[in-house]
């Protein structure tokens, strides 16, 4: 119903909001602009790091709708789907979601477990992003704990060029070869409305709305009216059914020297799980029915955040005051599979909730030269959690977790221009915590301009990763299992050294040429991972204990003439872990694997239609992993080389405007290969996966149609 109500809403809109010719998705000016890891907002030419940025026009060109499906075109970034909790995570240089920063409009967003880090990235839509700017490599002096092996910042739309500003869109998708348009049917459904509206030069407002119906992909499963009597665990969907909707306000003020802005974000989400089994329930006289014990799963998020940007006298200020909160609920509920009725409904309860203050501050330009320049910054953070005794992951054996850390950091940098061909920033932060000990990063960058068209950057820095609430607090004990967390786990200490080099020439016809190649090498101390104490009786915890390292090369190329443009990229990640079970260590030999992408768009210049292809290729990966000996509990077992089979994505898009612009339709081609899992030795099935050796990567083949209005 709310899918219904939504779109009649949005084509409502289209017939009676007067027209206007564009919005904020007008083209890039010339000097695109970063503000990750920047002293202030300024061209990426300029940009002492080297930040990736995917723009509001490549985001929609790809024809996606949350920023997991954004982030997986790039190199290096895998999106890592879980099937039990829903949740899409980023995986950079081989390190899952608790290595990396996700931050909107400069800071970190809330999660199940934290603040930053483990960010469901499904539940971020790309309905009021600008664009995406990518760092990777540690980068703790600028932002903190857990940003070991990147940072991912989503910039969001704030200025509108236009008195009164409005976007419509509706989408309609297959979820492999299933589609229909009612509720409990097939197929995914989008609907989505942006306004905007400036009341002066000074004083503006935004709002927008989207609404991400998803009903869920069966894969090797049969869907939720399916049962069997012989009980064969066929019901249900590889990717659960979710129904999702969020909405964002924000109000801008800029003035002189001064501006500042309120965002409002508010998500709730509905995932539905339906068990594999059923149980036969007799009903008398010979009658019986089977019934399975269901689960709906929701999430409220609130993010409230106030940013300002002034001046002290010649001293530069930028402020962020946030705060956020995240509750999971689920209810469980007894439904008859034949009859498709409920029978009965358990109260709902909580097992997850998040409540974060945060507030973070830079203090620039002390010395107004434009040679040096300093920054002085803090951040704050007080993170309230608590788990329940049920969770998606393990029965706490009833005991609730309810903890909060407040954490407080200064961090300086300096900013010298040598001379007219030579940067250099060094940094360093203090990061002290009522849960866990002092912690100290570092970082130093130089920048050399080798030519008018020619750059290379070094970078090093370093950055910590805290604990889990679940590497934390975790308690499951029965007669099958003992595993417990460990409060006394240390941090985790990342470092990264990377060298850039960049290269752009236009010829004589116009062509435009950038090249690039990079190097990276990251180092993981303390790592923390669950640990065999004991095999008979067989008990875990967690430890710090193992080592991880990575080496990356990398290049790539952007060619560019009129209304066509082309990427490619290729890179090389070798991955070194040792993992050390209390008895047996691994070996520490580098594991390699290679991923390709290309990117093409070009554009009719009679009719303005775009043709817009998408390809990367992912290749094998290579880790050692434990395996024991399921009859002898002594024996201490032995480490193999497992794998993670290749695998390629395809995405074609073709999307034509009429009426100048206004109006656009999009049609177009996901996962073009049909890939939807890869064989995963590394890893025993287990609730992450699809099934045992199987790992989910995607929902399969679809189709998609896009209806744009720009008032």
């Amino acid at each position: 119903m709310k899918k219904k109500v939504l779109s009649i809403l949005s084509l409502s809109v289209i017939l009676w909001v007067n027209a206007q010719e564009k919005d904020s998705l007008r083209q890039k000016t010339i000097d695109e602009v970063v503000i990750t890891g920047q002293f202030m907002q300024q061209s990426i030419d300029k940009s002492i790091y080297k930040v990736e940025v995917i723009d509001v026009q490549q985001i929609k060109n790809m024809a996606v709708t949350n920023v997991a499906e954004v982030l997986n075109q790039n190199l290096n970034i895998l999106i890592e789907p879980s099937k039990s909790s829903g949740n899409s995570t980023a995986n950079i240089m081989g390190l899952s979601g608790e290595y990396t920063k996700i931050l909107i409009d400069n800071i970190p967003v809330v999660s199940d477990e934290g603040m930053g880090n483990l960010v469901d990235l499904t539940k971020i839509n790309v309905n009021n992003i600008e664009r995406i700017e990518v760092v990777k490599g540690s980068m703790g002096v600028e932002y903190g704990n857990n940003a070991v092996a990147g940072v991912i910042n989503i910039i969001t739309k704030k200025n509108y060029s236009k008195k009164f500003t409005a976007l419509a869109s509706v989408q309609e998708e297959t979820v492999g070869k299933d589609y229909d348009w009612f509720k409990k049917g097939n197929g995914r459904h989008i609907q989505s409305l942006n306004l905007g509206y400036r009341f002066n030069d000074s004083w503006s407002i935004s709002a927008d709305i989207n609404h991400n119906d998803f009903q869920g992909f069966k894969g090797s499963l049969n869907g939720y009216k399916y049962f069997s009597e012989n009980n064969d665990g066929k019901r249900g969907y590889d990717w659960q059914p979710k129904d999702q909707l969020t909405a964002n306000g924000t109000i801008r003020y800029s003035k002189n020297n001064t501006s500042f802005f309120y965002k409002l974000n508010f998500l709730t989400e509905e995932i539905n799980y339906y068990n594999p089994l059923v149980t036969d329930l007799p009903l008398g006289g010979g009658n019986r029915t089977y019934t399975a014990n269901d689960k709906d799963y929701h999430t409220n998020r609130w993010i409230h955040q106030f940013n300002i940007q002034t001046k002290f006298g010649r001293i530069n200020y930028n402020g962020d005051f946030s705060y956020q909160s995240q509750e999971r609920k689920s209810q469980v509920y007894t439904y008859d599979v034949p009859n498709r009725q409920e029978i009965s409904r358990d109260p709902e309860i909580t097992f997850y909730k998040s409540n974060v203050l945060y507030s973070r501050g830079m203090f620039s330009n002390f010395l107004d030269n434009e040679k040096i320049n300093f920054q002085l910054g803090y951040e704050l953070d007080r993170t309230k959690g608590f788990a329940d005794a049920t969770t998606f992951e393990s029965n706490n054996n009833g005991k609730n977790i309810e903890r909060a850390i407040f954490n407080y950091a200064n961090f300086l940098s300096a900013e010298w221009k040598v001379n007219d061909w030579l940067s250099f920033r060094p940094g360093v932060r203090l990061a002290l915590s009522d849960r866990f000990s002092s912690q100290y990063n570092y970082s130093g960058t130089l920048r050399f301009t080798t030519s008018e068209n020619s750059d290379i950057r070094a970078v090093f820095g370093s950055a910590n990763r805290f604990p889990t609430y679940d590497e934390l607090y975790t308690f499951v004990v029965d007669n099958n299992h003992d595993i417990r967390g460990n409060e006394n786990l240390k941090p985790e200490t990342g470092y990264s050294a990377s060298v850039f080099w960049d290269y752009a020439l236009t010829n004589n016809d116009n062509w435009k040429f950038n090249f690039s190649l990079s190097g990276m090498y990251l180092d993981v101390q303390n790592r923390i991972e669950d640990v065999i104490i004991n095999n008979s009786p067989l008990q875990i915890t967690f430890l710090n204990v193992d080592n991880y390292k990575s080496i990356l090369f990398g290049g790539g190329i952007n060619i560019r003439k009129g209304d066509l443009s082309l990427n490619a990229g290729v890179s090389v990640m070798g991955v070194s872990q040792v993992l050390n079970t209390g008895n047996i260590t691994s070996p520490d030999d580098y594991n390699y694997c290679a991923e390709a992408n290309l990117a093409a768009n070009y554009t009719l210049p009679s009719t303005k239609t775009l043709f817009a292809l998408y390809y990367k290729y992912t290749g094998t990966q290579r880790r050692y992993t434990h395996q024991g000996k399921e009859n002898d509990p002594g024996d201490p077992g032995q480490y193999i080389l497992g794998k993670i089979g290749d695998f390629s994505m395809m995405n074609f898009t073709v999307s034509q405007p009429f009426f100048n612009n206004h109006f656009e339709i999009s049609a177009g081609i996901k996962n073009i290969f049909d890939v939807t899992s890869v064989r995963n030795t590394i890893q025993a099935g287990d609730t992450h996966n699809a099934s045992s050796g199987l790992q989910n990567l995607f929902y399969g083949r679809s189709y998609f149609v896009r209806l744009n209005y720009n008032f």
